[in-house]
């Protein structure tokens, strides 16, 4: 859901270089004083009364801080680099840089050479062989098939869930503001609209209890929802067989809930992109369960042990939270490809499945984790940098395949939900790819 406020996810993610990546603090404690997205204001308005002070000594202090706080998230690594490179220090100018290829990034801007304060690197021969490391990262990688095209391209597909009773797909919409049912050849059929005709976001399916799950989101900066309405949201419930309203779970204010997952016994477990929460059903309301530690928490993954929820920040790359202490750990990679910039998490056995469309090419992950949930054992690219791609959203795991959307239509919007310049929105892909194991 990083997209329920272009603004506040991955807008957010966009302006952190110019403003020396005045992001937010690592996990606090439960009873830290202040907030990961409180600690982001903070270190903003450091980060800019540094820039404007030109005090370039406290600038790299900051940035180097940010980098840590971000758990060496790459736009962090990129930042560290330039305030390098404008403080003359071409040695750990490029070490960052370094740092940031070997993350898996690619960046249009450097190989450009857009970027003016890298040009007293132009002549070593590293920065040459980070060059050369960048665009190897945007080659196009494919390793899945194209499973159907969905025929409506007005839709904006945003999140899709598996009906096996009906052997249909039921995906949500962002622009037409409802449920779909899309048949096996791709035709698509309206399951249920919006009770507040804002956009719908998540969905899943409760098979066991013939119940259908949803968030609607009316979200914060996009002209298509009235200005009074927008950053709210509701969690609501629809009968599987007929689309029939069931209920609806008024959200805090604020809150926009954009991803969820079902958790034993069926039960919702809600994350807020734009405020950083991470809530679960309770009776007929929605409790907060973290402590502030997330920026932009996206899909929870309910690990089978019935403890853990593995949650991926887009600015902060995947925490496992325990919901026995409520403590939140960080998910260590490595080092290969950076964990942050993921909309959708899944797993399968031992593997997560990620869509990263806030990485540097966009790209769908697999990533092996081991067995006490601490780290990333080793990694696999299912797509990446194709023309088919464009932004990837969401995903399910139907019989042997992980089928996920591709070509969603985000890349072709401004942050108002307008179509860009020249932009055009083209049917949506469903991709599928056979996990091993």
């Amino acid at each position: 859901m990083r997209r329920s406020s272009q603004s506040g996810i991955r807008g957010c993610l966009a302006t952190l270089a110019p403003t020396l990546l005045a992001a937010a603090t690592a996990a606090t404690s439960p009873h830290a004083a202040t907030t990961a997205i409180e600690d982001l204001a903070r270190l903003n308005a450091r980060a800019h009364a540094d820039r404007e002070s030109g005090n370039t000594h406290d600038r790299v202090r900051c940035v180097l801080e940010i980098e840590r706080l971000l758990n060496g998230a790459p736009t962090a690594v990129r930042a560290a680099a330039r305030v390098y490179a404008e403080d003359g220090d071409i040695a750990n100018a490029l070490a960052a840089l370094a740092s940031y290829a070997r993350l898996g990034q690619s960046d249009a801007g450097l190989l450009a050479g857009n970027d003016p304060l890298f040009s007293p690197l132009a002549q070593q021969p590293r920065y040459q062989a980070i060059l050369r490391q960048l665009a190897a990262n945007g080659e196009p990688v494919m390793r899945a098939e194209r499973a159907m095209l969905l025929s409506d391209a007005g839709l904006l597909a945003e999140d899709i869930d598996y009906d096996s009773g009906s052997d249909s797909f039921l995906v949500t919409s962002v622009l037409e503001k409802k449920i779909v049912r899309v048949a096996r050849d791709g035709r698509v059929i309206d399951f249920a609209p919006s009770p507040s005709r804002w956009p719908v976001l998540a969905i899943k399916v409760d098979a066991a209890r013939r119940r259908v799950w949803a968030t609607e989101v009316a979200m914060s900066g996009f002209d298509m929802v009235p200005a009074g309405e927008q950053g709210r949201s509701a969690l609501l419930s629809f009968d599987l067989a007929t689309g029939a309203l069931e209920s609806r779970v008024q959200a805090p204010d604020g809150a926009e809930l954009g991803d969820l997952v079902l958790a034993r016994e069926g039960q919702p477990v809600v994350s807020d992109g734009a405020g950083g929460g991470i809530y679960r059903l309770s009776g007929d309301r929605l409790e907060r369960i973290d402590h502030g530690e997330f920026i932009s928490p996206q899909t929870p993954v309910a690990h089978p042990d019935g403890r853990h929820l593995i949650v991926p920040d887009y600015a902060r790359g995947i925490g496992v939270l325990d919901l026995q202490t409520l403590e939140l750990t960080w998910l260590a990679s490595s080092r290969r490809h950076a964990l942050y910039g993921i909309d959708g998490l899944y797993l399968h056995g031992k593997t997560l499945i990620a869509t990263q469309n806030g990485s540097s090419p966009e790209r769908v992950m697999l990533f092996e984790i081991n067995r006490s949930l601490s780290r990333i054992q080793s990694e696999l690219i299912i797509e990446r940098a194709t023309p088919s791609l464009g932004s990837p959203t969401h995903g399910v795991e139907v019989g042997s395949f992980f089928y996920y959307i591709a070509n969603s239509g985000w890349d072709q919007l401004d942050e108002h939900g307008h179509l860009k310049k020249g932009g055009r929105l083209t049917p949506a892909v469903l991709m599928r790819f056979r996990p091993p194991g």
